[in-house]
């Protein structure tokens, strides 16, 4: 069965590379087979796969189904590794311009767009209206979204892509705001955006108000404050923690925060706190760990006294991630004073839904109730994309964690503000953009020969990285709103060039980068040639 895998798996590559027709039975095989070879057959097959899915990213149908097999592989037990960062590279680069497609169809009456499986011409007609010759790859961009998405959830799956998407804030919040976009319209992208908010936090500084003490805390797989809760109760109540005062949780309730499937019998956790962050505001269960606040450069999260009773189900939001959390340190004496001399007063917080202190009619003043952060995901909109992902060494591959120091080549590009539809403040400076393969989709191909200056957007290496880009790039300048059904001002530019960077050279040569409607595949070799 091995070598009928291997065999299988060596037609996807070859055929990938050539865009030959065999291809999509070549996947159903490898497809078929995945489930019946061991897990280090399937980490080979993953190495193999990285360098042939950067090189296929310009032929659209093809990279979006590796993309689907990779994310299958995982699912089976492979590692992510570098396949799992350059698919959410992609996500960024098709997301983007399934992202205009979305901004194109409301301008031109609206409504509910087309399934990404079912999108045709007549779609691409109606968005031509606003993107001009960029509606082929906005369309593609839809066509392509679900498969996408379906690979970057089992990609995020992996503690160690987290850890990478993680070292980069910039880069994530640019990935998150375009799978935030695609959410409004695709419900399938609401759990990429929240395994997107896991990778955010790793790290809290916790303050119990009872005992004064504060400790480090590092945690992974964690989906939301209740999971949270669970675990910190583990570690820090009774002598089996750090001897806080509390009821120790059912071990049944902390093995189903961990990798256990919920028990029946003891379903229903019962909370211990009031989680408030440090700088007032009610965080509460409902939130997760990255809703936590930051002071002084670290969340920190204050364990408040129960000002209302609460319960909940054991278990954990994504089942299909373990989760973990480990008391780092606790602080010295000292360091914890100085933390609680920036804290809230005690009891001037309190649950949103606990009644209110009966002060008689003395008159004296109540204490303020701070509601602040809201206790549901949210996704911010603090800017765009400005640097890249760190790559997985080997080094990060053993460690489970990475370094952003570690001299790995970036791979992300900055994700312009304009293109996800946010025109509420100037977009900030970009950071330079890593060198990027010839087949980049976003990407031109310069001719240093010529003497002539190259497009903005034009890849041109420079001490292994990309210039920042200039003030004439039309991707620059944050477009003014205009009314729906309206065109883009005659400013010179080709229509949709405000939304979109312009179709890549040679891309409409090649019959798989699109849906069949559009370029059918070449005909079958004759055999007896």
């Amino acid at each position: 069965m091995t070598e009928e895998f291997r065999a299988a798996f060596q037609r996807v590559l070859d055929t990938a590379a050539e865009q030959a027709p065999g291809f999509s039975g070549a996947v159903h095989d490898v497809f078929r087979l995945s489930s019946q070879v061991p897990e280090e057959e399937l980490s080979s097959a993953m190495e193999a796969l990285a360098p042939v899915l950067a090189d296929c990213e310009s032929v659209a149908g093809i990279a979006a189904d590796l993309a689907v097999l990779a994310g299958a592989l995982v699912e089976a037990g492979a590692p992510a590794g570098q396949v799992g960062l350059e698919v959410l590279r992609q996500l960024g680069s098709y997301g983007q311009a399934a992202v205009a497609f979305m901004h194109a169809w409301e301008k031109t009456g609206g409504g509910t767009p087309p399934s990404p499986l079912e999108v045709g011409e007549a779609e691409e007609e109606r968005v031509e209206e606003v993107l001009g010759e960029n509606a082929p790859l906005a369309t593609v961009g839809w066509w392509t979204s679900l498969r996408y998405g379906l690979a970057a959830k089992a990609m995020l799956g992996d503690s160690r892509v987290r850890a990478a998407v993680r070292s980069d804030a910039g880069a994530l919040e640019g990935l998150g705001q375009i799978v935030h976009a695609l959410s409004t319209r695709l419900p399938e992208f609401t759990e990429v955006g929240e395994l997107l908010r896991m990778a955010e936090a790793e790290m809290v500084l916790v303050l119990d108000r009872s005992s004064w003490r504060g400790f480090r805390v590092r945690f992974d797989g964690i989906g939301d404050n209740f999971q949270l809760h669970t675990l910190l109760a583990d570690a820090l109540i009774g002598k089996e923690g750090r001897r806080l005062a509390g009821d120790r949780p059912d071990p049944r309730w902390t093995a189903a925060c961990l990798d256990a499937q919920p028990d029946p019998l003891a379903d229903v956790v019962r909370g211990e706190w009031d989680l408030v962050g440090g700088d007032g505001t009610w965080v509460g269960n409902e939130a997760c760990p990255a809703d936590i606040p930051f002071v002084d450069g670290e969340r920190v999260l204050v364990l408040e006294p129960q000002t209302l009773t609460h319960s909940w189900r054991a278990g954990r939001r994504h089942p299909q991630i373990p989760g973990g959390l480990t008391i780092l340190e606790e602080l010295h004496p000292d360091e914890a004073t100085a933390w609680w001399s920036r804290m809230h007063p005690a009891g001037s917080v309190r649950h949103p839904l606990a009644p209110e202190i009966d002060h008689g009619d003395t008159g004296s003043h109540r204490p303020p109730r701070h509601f602040g952060v809201a206790a549901h995901f949210e996704e911010v909109d603090s800017g765009p994309m400005s640097s890249t992902f760190s790559a997985l060494d080997a080094e990060t591959v053993a460690s489970e964690e990475t370094d952003p120091e570690g001299g790995a080549e970036p791979w992300a590009e900055a994700y312009p503000r304009e293109a996800v539809g946010w025109v509420d403040e100037p977009a900030s400076e970009p950071e330079p953009w890593p060198l990027q393969a010839s087949s980049e989709p976003w990407s031109s191909p310069s001719t240093p020969e010529s003497g002539l200056e190259p497009e903005p957007w034009t890849a041109q290496p420079s001490s292994g990285s990309w210039p920042v880009r200039s003030s004439s790039d039309p991707w620059a300048a944050e477009p003014a709103p205009e009314p729906r059904g309206s065109l883009p001002p005659d400013d010179g530019r080709p229509p949709g060039a405000h939304l979109m960077p312009p179709l890549p050279p040679g891309v409409s040569e090649s019959w798989a980068w699109a849906p069949e409607w559009k370029w059918p595949p070449p005909p079958a070799p004759d055999p007896s040639a």
